[in-house]
Formats: C-alpha cells, sequence, structure tokens
C-alpha cells in the first residue's frame, strides 16, 4: 500500500468508528475504501469485519451501565445473536463469490436507505413507547417484559445478515428491539450495542482462522475504529447526526451505484 492508501484506510476506520457510535453504519464508509483499492468484495467485507470488531467492542464498555438493567435479557437475545452472526459469517465462506459481488450493490443500496429511513423509524418506535407508557400499567409498575419466541427470531434473522454483510445491521437491531420491547430508546441501544458487537465477534473470529484477509488495512481499520468511537461519544453531543447521516447515506448510495455499474 502507499502512504496516501495507508492514510485513506486509516482515516476511514476513524470516520466508521465516529459514525457508528453516533447514528451507525460505518461499513458504507470503509467497505467501499478497500472496494475502491483494488481488494475482491468478500476480502473487503471480511477485512472490514475483523477491522471494525474493536470499535464494537468500546462501544459495549460504554454502554454497560444501560446494560446492568438487561441482564435477563442477555443470554436468550446473545445467543441468538452468536448464532445468526454465526451462520452468516458461514454462508459468506460456503457461497461462491461470485454471488457476494453480485448481491453487494443491493445490500449496500438497502444499507444507504435503512439509514435514511432510521429518523422515521425512530419516531415511529417513539410514539409506540409514548403509547405504553400512558396505558394502564405503567413501566414504573409492570414487570419486565420477558424475550418471549418472536424476539429472539427477529435477532436471530438479523444476526445472519449482519454476519454476512454488517451494515446497517444496528438499524435492524434496535427497530426488533424497540417493536417488541418498553424500554427507554437509551437502554434498548445499549443492549443493541452488545448484540451487534457479539455478530461481529464471532464472524470476525471465524474470518481470521479461514478467510483470505487483508491484514493492513485491518489494522489500520482497528486503529482508527477504536479512538473513533471514543471522539464519536464526544461528537454526539455536538454534531447534528443529521448531517453526518447524510454522509453516510451519500457515500453509500454512490458507492452501491458505482458497484452496479460494474
Amino acid at each position: 500500500m502507499t502512504a496516501f492508501e495507508i492514510v485513506l484506510v486509516l482515516a476511514a476506520g476513524l470516520a466508521a468508528g465516529t459514525l457508528n457510535t453516533v447514528v451507525g453504519s460505518g461499513s458504507l464508509l470503509t467497505f467501499p475504501v478497500l472496494v475502491a483499492l483494488g481488494h475482491p468484495p468478500v476480502v473487503a467485507n471480511v477485512s472490514n469485519t475483523i477491522g471494525l470488531a474493536p470499535g464494537s467492542l468500546s462501544a459495549v464498555y460504554g454502554c454497560r451501565r444501560e446494560l446492568a438493567a438487561q441482564r435477563h435479557r442477555l443470554l436468550p437475545l446473545g445467543a441468538a445473536a452468536v448464532l445468526g452472526g454465526l451462520t452468516g459469517a458461514l454462508l459468506l465462506l460456503a457461497l461462491p463469490a461470485d454471488t457476494f459481488g453480485a448481491v453487494v450493490p443491493a445490500l449496500v443500496l438497502l444499507a444507504a436507505l435503512l439509514m435514511a429511513l432510521q429518523p422515521r423509524l425512530t419516531r415511529l418506535v417513539a410514539a409506540r413507547l409514548a403509547r405504553h407508557a400512558h396505558a394502564p400499567g405503567t413501566l414504573a409498575t409492570r414487570p419486565p417484559r420477558t424475550t418471549g419466541r418472536a424476539l429472539p427470531a427477529a435477532v436471530l434473522a438479523v444476526s445472519v445478515y449482519g454476519g454476512y454483510f454488517g451494515a446497517a445491521q444496528g438499524v435492524l437491531l434496535l427497530a426488533a428491539l424497540a417493536i417488541a420491547l418498553d424500554d427507554d430508546l437509551r437502554q434498548l441501544n445499549g443492549l443493541k450495542n452488545l448484540l451487534q458487537a457479539l455478530v461481529n465477534l464471532i464472524a470476525a473470529v471465524l474470518f481470521a482462522l479461514t478467510a483470505d484477509v487483508a491484514w493492513l488495512p485491518v489494522a489500520l481499520i482497528a486503529a482508527g475504529s477504536v479512538p473513533g468511537a471514543l471522539l464519536g461519544a464526544a461528537l454526539g453531543r455536538r454534531v447534528s447526526p443529521a448531517v453526518l447521516r447524510a454522509v453516510v447515506v451519500t457515500v453509500g448510495t454512490v458507492a452501491g451505484v458505482t458497484l452496479l455499474m460494474r
């Protein structure tokens, strides 16, 4: 890699870590960069997943207070996330590389669309939670809702997607959690970060042991994503999420259209 390419990948990792903390879908920055540098789509996806895993763990550490009150949910939902992430990662490795190359433009465009719709999804979920809060038997008097069967199944399905191609899985996870549970969105976001980290971690371990990995980009993305996550925690209080979201949607749309034209 040239000096310019090293700086480019490091900067993409920093930006991805920041965006993942604030609005999510940082992969829509790092994945297109790796593809643009000449890495095959599967290698770029594998390397991107491994490189962003440390940033996911940092996000979990930052949300440890929100997770403390949800210990009763961690086992069933965590197991679903691990199983789904492993299944998605195995599908990526088992299917022909041409299959991923054929569907990746659609996946990138889907992730960009989900990011564009995230504010509307958030408003819908917040309105639903508000109705529940004013319903007979308030959150203060009702016992914590259990996960049942539908939510682990939804987490499993989203995690399969996340293990196969991780961009925007956080948007899907948060929507599923908020529809099924009555908790405050900040608590649900902490749970989402944990589930997403489990998906990324299990996929990253499998990829590191079995797949063709571009290790220098992995190291650069990891080196950027960890401080980027910390930076995102600070910028999230100052920079408008709408601005950052617009950047992600624009980059994702351009990348998806470019890949589609290829």
